[in-house]
């Protein structure tokens, strides 16, 4: 009953908050119903019968979630393709019926041989979980439900375009210009699509609000399995999930700040790989560890294809370090990893194929220029890079190619602090570099993925900063890896939970460092101290960690004499160093209770974590803690083990309790007044009520025309062409509504000075076209505008542009709001 309790607990606070931040009980009702039914169960019983079960339910579940998220995008696909979008919520049926028809699968609906998770596993994962709710809700306040005057992100709206895209049939288009074919990395939005069909939840509710936090979740609870099934500890699957998804780097108060989290609501494509790829992780560890996968193969090229369809820059951080392990693979075994490298070539392929298939313009523009990250980094913007704005440059940013010695000082500097601040993140990458873990391929999986992904993000420039992906997304990588890293020392437990309290302390009450004068001077003295602060944090933990270890053995010395007088060992008196990291009580169960943790039986491989060879003595006074990270051979070893523990504790706390910290006063704060150059922005209720109107009214594939375009909405030349909310809200294709996003605007990112989101039309003509019909409309350019583009639909905005009285003569007005006139044409 204690581990039922928090589960319980999270399944009645989720639907909670989803009706608190304005949710229809219906739509709550429904939306659950299609999570649980059509992607959690079949996914379950299909991830046990390819990859066996995990001996528990709740990562059973969490693996058979993310199993039916790739299981509903070949149904999603078929249906697009032949039409069948009304039969798509019933595309479990089969399945289901399979697995109660054939003998041999029915074993499927149960839990296959029981390990089960320690009660505190429970606890801590559903700690995770809340958190992860708690986060979701702090976005749902601040973005509204529509119809309301407010000013949505523009990459929202273009995503809620495409979700209305996707509910149609193949071939696709890009709906804010229709008839120019949709290449983008779109599988979020394909899901978003698919739960709108099946469930009827209206798209905006789904993406605004429903999908967020159970992706999630599904990716901390395969996150968290991969952490246990590596570390071989329970505790470290809840650690790395934590850090992965609730951490932010650590900046003790720098004025040079970077909120880089794995999860953004911003950036549907982003959250929604992340289970996915994560799945495919540990497909791929067990691969590089020599063991087959048997009918689990299958997911190997299908969940390579669903990566390089939900997110371009998930797959490549992946390859990398599944190139790496097969290498290292060869190196120790001296042998060819034929399975590791067939699944490298199942990925290349599928990365190959995803390029083709989904890749556009905005891939196009991603270019080597290194340090291109820096320029939008706040000290560089303002100093050395203060005049770069769209000019490309070349193999360095503008400013850093012009600058003297103090501006490459600044830049070296950000380089060397961001590094710092990933100290959560990149501390795990010291693991493989331990003798007992050098020839275990899955954690050089882990490294060279996580290498890779901040080497691309320094390498690359886009000129949305959109390299920064490849670093989010192997974020849970990093997680895993300093999970592994501190189970592997096999800490004391009073060591690691205090060193861990004192770094989230004082990441929570160091002073902020005052911005200085925009000059590199001035910042290079805000990186020196925080430069000094970071040594001080790394110090004082380090201390901490050394005092409380030293007072653990004292007192272990103390007990173990009282207990029986005259058997002191000399040469802990001697040394007085700690037990390796072990010999006090871990946290961990005991030795039988660890066996029953969940993880799949120790098959002998190094780093597997086997707790049966946990306390045995080895030769010549040699121990190996959990996972054999630390060879003892004498007390200065024992010492930088509890050194290392302690700094990566206190590292790992203060990432956690930023991030935690940022979503509690986020909760416990009103919504920030909006500034003039927010409320500018602003669509009005008005307009957004039309826009729903002729989402209600209008037929699935029909055209409409409107004079929106740009944000602010009136139309100006070279305005910033992102509009989306009349597709975006109406739910259908536009003749030419917003360019901005277009191959062809990205590809032209710099021309004239100005950026992709302020470039001309691509089809001057057409536009042109478009414009005439609302300024002074003729029959004759109305009925080619039927003929040519299949238009039905007129959406007309006065804020946006005058429009002419006589269109209500030539068209049929269907509704009013503020200033937006809906009229319709006879079809073509």
């Amino acid at each position: 009953m204690l581990a039922i309790l928090p589960w319980l607990v999270v399944l009645a606070a989720l639907p909670s908050a989803w009706w608190w931040t304005g949710v229809p009980a219906t739509d709550v009702a429904r939306f659950a119903a299609y999570w649980a039914l059509t992607l959690v169960l079949p996914g379950t019983l299909v991830h046990r019968a390819l990859r066996g079960s995990r001996g528990n339910l709740p990562e059973d579940l969490g693996h058979g979630a993310a199993t039916g998220l790739l299981l509903e995008l070949g149904a999603w696909a078929l249906a697009a393709a032949t039409g069948g979008q009304h039969l798509l919520r019933w595309w479990p049926v089969p399945l289901l019926v399979a697995f109660v028809a054939v003998p041999r699968l029915r074993r499927h609906w149960r839990v296959g041989p029981r390990r089960p998770l320690p009660v505190a596993w429970h606890w801590s994962v559903c700690a995770v979980l809340l958190l992860l709710m708690l986060w979701g809700v702090t976005q749902w306040r601040l973005v509204p439900l529509p119809p309301v005057s407010y000013a949505y992100y523009p990459d929202l709206l273009y995503h809620l375009g495409l979700v209305h895209e996707l509910t149609r049939s193949m071939p696709f288009e890009l709906p804010h210009v229709a008839g120019e074919e949709l290449r983008y990395h779109y599988f979020s939005d394909a899901h978003l699509a698919a739960g709108s069909m099946v469930t009827g939840v209206p798209p905006t509710v789904l993406l605004l609000r429903l999908w967020l936090v159970p992706v999630a979740a599904t990716a901390a609870l395969v996150t968290a399995g991969l952490a246990r099934d590596l570390a071989g500890s329970w505790w470290a699957g809840p650690v790395a999930a934590a850090v992965a998804y609730l951490g932010v780097p650590v900046v003790l108060g720098s004025a040079v700040a970077d909120g880089s989290a794995a999860l953004s609501y911003a950036s549907p494509s982003q959250t929604y790989v992340l289970a996915l790829v994560m799945l495919l992780a540990g497909a791929c560890v067990t691969v590089v560890r020599g063991r087959g996968l048997g009918a689990g193969w299958v997911l190997v090229p299908a969940l390579g294809l669903a990566c390089a369809g939900a997110k371009s820059s998930a797959l490549p951080p992946l390859i990398a370090g599944l190139g790496l392990a097969a290498v290292v693979a060869w190196w120790t075994r001296r042998r060819v990893p034929w399975r590791a490298l067939v699944a490298l070539l199942c990925l290349v392929a599928a990365m190959g194929l995803g390029y083709r298939l989904f890749a556009g313009g905005g891939a196009g523009t991603l270019r080597v220029q290194a340090f291109g990250l820096l320029r939008f980094m706040l000290p560089y913007g303002e100093t050395v890079g203060a005049d770069d704005g769209a000019r490309a440059g070349g193999l360095l940013p503008p400013g850093l190619a012009g600058t003297d010695a103090t501006g490459w000082l600044l830049a070296l500097a950000l380089f060397g602090w961001w590094l710092l601040t990933q100290a959560p993140r990149l501390a795990g990458l010291l693991l493989p570099a331990a003798r007992e873990h050098r020839s275990d391929p899955a954690g050089w999986l882990l490294a060279g993925a996580v290498l890779a992904g901040g080497g691309a993000t320094w390498v690359f420039h886009h000129p949305s900063a959109s390299q920064i992906y490849f670093w989010l997304a192997v974020i849970p990588f990093g997680a895993v890896l300093s999970g592994w890293l501190l189970a592997a020392a096999r800490p004391a437990w009073p060591v690691a939970v205090t060193a861990g309290v004192a770094g989230a302390v004082a990441q929570l009450v160091l002073p902020t460092v005052a911005r200085p004068a925009a000059t590199p001077q001035g910042w290079l003295g805000v990186l020196a101290v925080s430069g000094a602060r970071f040594a001080a944090f790394v110090a004082l933990a380090a201390l901490l960690a050394l005092g409380t270890a030293r007072l653990l053995r004292r007192q272990e010395r103390v007990s173990r004499t009282a207990t029986t007088p005259g058997t002191a060992n000399p040469a802990d008196v001697d040394s007085g160093a700690p037990a390796p990291g072990g010999e006090a009580d871990s946290g961990d169960a005991a030795a039988a209770g660890e066996a029953d943790s969940g993880g799949p039986a120790p098959t002998g491989e190094v780093g597997s974590g086997d707790p049966a060879s946990a306390d045995v003595a080895e030769p010549e006074g040699v121990r190996a803690g959990q996972g054999g990270l630390v060879r003892v051979r004498s007390g200065r070893r024992r010492w930088v083990s509890v050194v290392l523990v302690g700094v990566t504790a206190a590292f790992l706390g203060a990432s956690v309790a930023q991030g935690v910290d940022e979503v509690a006063r986020s909760v416990r704060t009103e919504s920030p007044p909006q500034d003039a150059k927010t409320r500018a922005l602003v669509v009005t209720a008005d307009e957004m009520r039309a826009a729903l109107w002729l989402d209600g009214h209008a037929g699935a594939d029909d055209v409409v025309a409107t004079n929106v375009h740009c944000r602010p909405v009136r139309t100006t030349g070279h305005c910033d062409a992102r509009a989306f909310w009349v597709t975006g809200l109406g739910g259908r294709r536009a003749v030419v509504e917003s360019w901005g996003y277009t191959d062809a605007a990205l590809a032209a990112h710099g021309r004239d000075g100005l950026g992709y989101a302020r470039q001309a039309p691509p089809d001057g003509e057409q536009f042109a076209l478009n414009e005439r019909i609302f300024a002074t409309p003729t029959p004759v350019d109305l009925e080619r505008l039927r003929r040519e583009y299949g238009v039905r639909w007129l959406v007309a905005d006065t804020r946006a542009g005058a429009v002419s009285p006589e269109l209500a003569a030539l068209a049929v007005v269907r509704h009013r709001s503020g200033p937006v006139t809906v009229y319709e044409l006879g079809r073509p």
